[in-house]
């Protein structure tokens, strides 16, 4: 390489430095002052990595006001600058995932304190690291006096009008009169904690609220309630906090290690995590590691790795500081769980249940251990809340085993026109129509009973015990059926013989030619469990016997419209839209048809005899508790045999309560409305039968 090629090259790295140090900058200002992040964790973290390595190579490129030198952070408007007593320093960042992550901060410790192979393991204190917001609290004579962010470290803002409503956060100390005792902790917000708030958001931005938002994660949600303004706005979001360190201290005894002070903070009153203990060398390192990553999508909050510090406070002193953060402690992170890449397309999954999923086509990106191509984008509604479109940068999610999905897209403007995403209005699969429920979110196919990709559930339904009860047809028989092409449609069962069934996978003849003979024994059934076993969205059982009694007959309910739909009791416009809309498809009365070809039969009279008024037409019961013979089921049977309504819960228009053994608080509220209560003798005998 020339000298002219060396400057060139030096002139390249300087101007991606300058660069670097722009982006941290603009990003660490979203994140930290804003909290309104435009890129994951990950590519954050990736960017000053690059240049921590640029400036490593070229130290004559590291400026002092550089962010690899420095804590970043910025005072919010409008609160008020609080000057750390102790700096609130970050500390470094392993970011290589694996055992070597941890043994290599070892090893450096180890270095650092002079200890060769033959000296004894350094003792750690190993916790949690939360995605939250660091907080410093400062007791005075056992009262909590102030509360402030981290900030730039040297400087925070005073937050204790908001962190005064955390519940977590004592506000007298248990047994502490000391001059002074400043603990750092972290703010944070537990899962379903943030789960109901955004589900809250959504309400009132979908009512016409203004300066509304979803939030993008529970860090961000935290940071953002605990430096507003208004106490009270922070009051009703839900918040939690866990302490792990100590700032400046005044006449308070500090204990000698680091789990002993955790331990310390929960004796005076103030939460620590639970999850942190004292490990040895390397080793514990790693298996500490190792026990939270299977433990970390159970957890009910969020964190991003683990942190490790030499338990021995005097061994802490003797390692020091170096610029921005401490040598006698880490953080290891876990694989990303949100990365950012590029949507390539939005295409459509057909469920098993004929639920059309926006599937985001995306840029192979490395996140949450596996190599993601694909996300779900749940429904229209969500892209469209979302703002994406093909061509945006989007940031993936996926934690754990959950599905990846399509957090948002990175803000920014687009090179030209790019149109919204349309759901389709024809099944993918089968060109069946698509349609979306009045109030719902979510687009179905209607081919229920004719679409492959709904083939297998619609098959297991209509086999299903409640429905034609065939014993036998489990979902590895479904699976071989379908799989082989043997059953493409639900007439296909009743020509299934002996001989093609032992063709599956451990099916012996004996078994074959049950399966066969109950396959046929399902063709006497009852109109009601036919209508169910069709699998018509919104008709369960209850209704599938309304449809039974009111029509009488099948072909009646066939070709029947809306208004005749909606006179049978109980029927609203949602059911009686989903039943005129499934017999509409010419598909669906096909395979009905071939049903009805293979042989189905019910009693002529069933839906003219449902039909007069019985005993118990208009009644409602309620069962609760163990009946001495009747089963739950049965005596439901019984009850709608004659016209009869079973309810789930009591009320006033309950007309009886049938009780058995260890009735529980049905019971309680039936006595309470005087609502008539009877055993099954008592039911026995309105039924005209005896309890023998």
């Amino acid at each position: 390489m020339s000298a002219g090629d060396a400057l060139d090259l030096d002139g390249t790295i300087a101007a991606r430095a300058a660069e670097l140090r722009r982006l941290i900058e603009y990003h660490a200002e979203r994140y930290y002052v804003r909290d309104a992040p435009e890129i994951p964790d990950a590519d954050y973290d990736a960017l000053f990595q690059e240049l921590q390595a640029i400036e490593g190579a070229h130290p004559e490129l590291a400026t002092a006001d550089s962010p690899t030198q420095r804590v970043i952070g910025a005072v919010l408007e409008g609160l008020e600058p609080v000057r750390h007593s102790v700096p609130m320093l970050s500390i470094n960042t392993e970011t290589d995932t694996t055992a070597s992550g941890a043994e290599k901060f070892d090893a450096r410790v180890r270095k650092a304190l002079g200890l060769g192979e033959a000296d004894p393991p350094v003792a750690y204190c190993a916790e949690l690291k939360f995605d939250g917001l660091a907080i410093n609290l400062r007791y005075e004579r056992g009262e909590l006096v102030r509360a402030a962010t981290r900030g730039d470290g040297e400087t925070g803002e005073d937050v204790t009008h908001t962190v005064r409503t955390i519940a977590s956060v004592p506000k007298r100390l248990k047994g502490v009169d000391a001059a002074v005792l400043e603990v750092r902790g972290e703010v944070f917000m537990r899962l379903d904690d943030f789960a109901a708030l955004n589900e809250r958001q959504r309400k009132l931005i979908e009512s016409g609220a203004k300066n509304e938002k979803v939030f993008v994660n529970p860090r961000n949600a935290a940071a953002g309630v605990v430096r507003q303004l208004d106490a009270r706005n922070a009051a009703r979001r839900p918040l939690s906090f866990f302490a792990y360190g100590l700032g400046a201290v005044e006449g308070w005894d500090v204990p000698a290690t680091q789990n002993g002070v955790l331990d310390a903070f929960d004796a005076i009153g103030l939460p620590a995590s639970p999850l942190h203990e004292r490990v040895l060398g390397a080793a514990g390192l790693v298996a500490f590691h190792e026990a939270i990553a299977a433990r970390r999508a159970s957890l009910p909050y969020e964190i991003d790795g683990v942190v490790y510090k030499v338990d021995d406070r005097a061994l802490q002193e003797r390692l020091g500081f170096k610029s921005r953060e401490p040598r006698w402690a880490v953080a290891q992170k876990y694989p990303a769980q949100e990365r950012t890449t590029r949507l390539n397309d939005i295409g459509i999954q057909v469920g098993r249940t004929g639920k059309l999923t926006p599937v985001a086509k995306l840029e192979p990106v490395f996140v949450g251990g596996t190599t993601v191509s694909n996300a779900t984008l749940h429904n229209l509604f969500e892209v469209r809340r979302k703002g994406v479109r093909v061509g945006d940068d989007v940031i993936v999610r996926r934690a754990g085993d959950v599905i990846p999905e399509v957090v948002g897209r990175v803000s920014k403007p687009r090179p030209g026109y790019v149109p919204n995403f349309r759901m389709p209005g024809a099944c993918p699969v089968c060109a069946s129509a698509v349609v979306r429920e009045k109030g719902g979110v979510d687009h179905r196919c209607t081919g229920g009973l004719f679409c492959p990709a709904q083939r297998k559930f619609a098959i297991l339904h209509f086999a299903g015990r409640r429905a034609l009860d065939i014993e036998g047809l489990g979902e590895k028989i479904v699976d071989q059926l379908v799989d082989t092409g043997l059953v493409k449609s639900l007439p296909d069962l009743y020509a299934l013989s002996s001989q093609t069934l032992q063709s599956l996978e451990r099916m012996g003849e004996k078994s074959a030619d049950n399966l066969v003979a109950n396959i046929a024994a399902s063709r006497k059934t009852t109109l009601a469990r036919f209508l169910y076993g069709l699998g018509i969205r919104h008709v369960g059982e209850t209704t599938a016997k309304d449809l039974a009694r009111h029509f009488g007959n099948l072909e009646r309910l066939r070709r029947a419209d809306l208004p005749q739909l909606l006179d049978v009791p109980d029927v609203g416009p949602i059911v009686a839209e989903s039943v005129h809309a499934f017999f509409a498809e010419e598909h669906n009365q096909a395979v009905i048809d071939g049903l009805l070809g293979a042989g189905f039969e019910w009693p002529e009279s069933e839906g003219a005899a449902e039909a007069v008024p019985l005993a118990f037409a208009g009644k409602t019961f309620v069962l609760t508790g163990t009946l001495p013979t009747l089963t739950r089921e049965a005596a439901k049977e019984m009850i709608e045999s004659l016209g009869g309504k079973v309810a789930g819960s009591v009320s006033k228009k309950t007309d009886w309560v049938v009780a058995g053994a260890e009735a529980g608080s049905k019971l309680d509220k039936a006595q309470a409305l005087g609502v008539a209560v009877i055993d099954e003798a008592g039911l026995l005998a309105l039924l005209g039968r005896s309890a023998d």
